[in-house]
């Protein structure tokens, strides 16, 4: 058997050649990799050597020659691709070990010039992959250094690799392939004429792996599939570990996903209930249990078969309460040995462990998408993601009532729900807890309403609350119904012709207001 190796990322290459020559497998390999198998005192052959062509214009020409890729395509099972090799005095290339240059992490870099982009494209690496690939009856091709072990493992353990492993390492090399190309897509057609970078390339490729196939999608009807990112960001859904539950839907995944977003962005100890993709009760608190009684207060009936999202460690105490409600989902960054044997008897529901970002609950810089996507008919809609968080200092007190500190910390934390709210949306809060949430209404003045009456359904009063409109108001209607079921200080973004009107109405009505500058709509 002869394997020829080639990589740019030599972590692990040593001890895989040694160990495939101490197997008895010949090796061939190219310049840099060479000489260091050579100088750990393993004997291998140059692919100058085979080719009887020495590497040429600074090593962009090296593998690109017959002797090469005749040795990897040629099936063995025709006796005139075996008579073409002989005649021309070709071996074989039973093993392939490429990983390619570095391009995705060159183009990363800041402050990467197209030049050092172009020098990182690699042409005879995914070339002989392609063949590799392509011949996976014959020959296996290895495109990362976590397939070393399994293959090392198979060959001691039958002397060959199975047919089913060849054709999967085939298909984990073209997906590497297929993504090192759309890479290379991405960043060249984002390159404008003057050389700065678009954010939004002329072709965009995405790319993404199958966790895994779902029952059925948002109705039974529907078939569907759940994704990840090629490289996920940390603190993400797709990240999640399924400690307990049924198998999770479709429905089940995109309630989880604005729960956990929602609940990741506060600092404190935070809980988050979410139905049909909205918050329908938000509150911080001094633990987990404090923050999940104030949610649940705000909105009980719907948190009934709701996904439940938790910052903070979920302790005995937390789930022996929780317990007591119908669930579908239950996330936090991790369970107490005793919350995880509350919910023991509880088989069906879905408990799931997702590691905060890096930096912790706020840290906006990672666990967060760079990009929104949204599927129209025969295209996308792209942008950039709604991320801002806004600061006490970006306030701007419009009206003559000025807002109390108590006021001021109860419109950033309405604020951050109203963003995961959808629009129309109208968020009622007070001393850290949501008190109303009218959401997803053709019109803000239904939306408040709404508010108040879901709130009068659970038994609260909005009076001294402070009340977050994720866009302006477009007229003082709207001031006026959430002044008249109690608020007492409201934020909105402000930039409406009628702002002036509006910000009159308020100082009529003896209360106080806040401008974010920023509008949350979220559709």
């Amino acid at each position: 058997m002869n394997a020829l190796i080639s990589v740019s990322d030599k972590s692990g290459i040593v001890e895989f050649a040694r160990a495939l020559h101490a197997l008895g497998v010949a090796l061939i390999s190219t310049g840099g990799t060479a000489k260091l198998l050579a100088g750990e005192g393993l004997p291998v052959a140059e692919v100058a050597e085979v080719t009887g062509f020495p590497e040429m214009l600074d090593g962009r020409v090296k593998t690109l020659h017959p002797k090469v890729h005749g040795g990897l395509l040629a099936r063995r099972d025709r006796p005139e691709h075996m008579a073409s090799l002989k005649a021309h005095g070709i071996a074989t290339i039973d093993l392939l070990v490429v990983n390619l240059y570095p391009f995705e992490a060159t183009v990363a870099k800041p402050g990467c010039s197209l030049e050092d982009a172009i020098e990182n494209i690699d042409i005879g690496g995914p070339a002989m992959v392609r063949s590799a690939a392509k011949n996976w009856k014959d020959v296996a091709v290895l495109t990362d250094a976590s397939q070393y072990q399994g293959v090392l493992d198979e060959l001691k353990t039958s002397g060959k690799l199975s047919d089913p492993t060849r054709f999967a390492l085939a298909v984990a090399a073209f997906n590497r392939i297929s993504n090192y190309d759309a890479a290379i897509s991405d960043y060249l057609s984002s390159i404008l004429q003057d050389g700065s970078r678009s954010l939004f390339p002329a072709q965009a490729n995405g790319r993404f792996v199958k966790l895994q196939d779902l029952r059925y999608g948002e109705n039974p009807h529907q078939q569907a599939a759940f994704y990840r990112d090629l490289h996920p960001a940390p603190g993400s859904l797709v990240t999640a570990r399924q400690l307990q539950g049924k198998e999770l839907s479709y429905n089940n995944i995109g309630d989880a996903d604005a729960a956990w977003e929602c609940v990741k962005s506060f600092d404190a100890s935070a809980c988050v209930i979410v139905k049909h993709a909205n918050p329908c009760g938000v509150a911080v608190g001094k633990d987990a249990l404090e923050a999940y009684s104030k949610a649940f207060q705000t909105d009980p009936t719907s948190a009934f078969g709701g996904i439940i999202a938790f910052n903070r460690t979920v302790d005995e105490a937390a789930a022996q309460v929780v317990s007591k409600q119908f669930v579908e989902v239950l996330m936090a960054p991790d369970f107490s040995a005793g919350a995880l044997e509350v919910f023991k008897g509880k088989v069906n529901v879905r408990i799931l462990q997702v590691d905060l970002p890096p930096g912790g609950p706020s840290d906006w810089d990672n666990g967060r998408n760079a990009m929104d996507i949204k599927r129209v008919g025969s295209g996308l809609l792209m942008q950039t993601a709604d991320n801002h968080e806004l600061a006490l200092a970006d306030l701007k007190v419009v009206t003559k009532k000025q807002p109390t500190a108590q006021q001021l910390q109860d419109v950033l934390f309405a604020w951050k729900v109203a963003k995961f709210v959808k629009s129309n949306a109208i968020v009622f809060c007070k001393d850290g807890m949501t008190m109303g949430v009218g959401a997803g209404q053709m019109s803000r003045l239904d939306s408040a309403r709404i508010a108040s009456i879901k709130a009068q359904h659970a038994g609260l009063s909005l009076q001294g609350t402070v009340v977050a409109s994720d866009a302006f108001f477009p007229f003082r209607d709207g001031l006026d119904v959430v002044v008249g079921t109690g608020a007492t200080c409201v934020i909105q973004p402000g930039g409406s012709m009628r702002d002036n009107e509006v910000i009159a109405a308020a100082d009529e009505r003896g209360v106080a207001m806040v401008f974010s500058g920023v509008r949350h709509f979220r559709h």
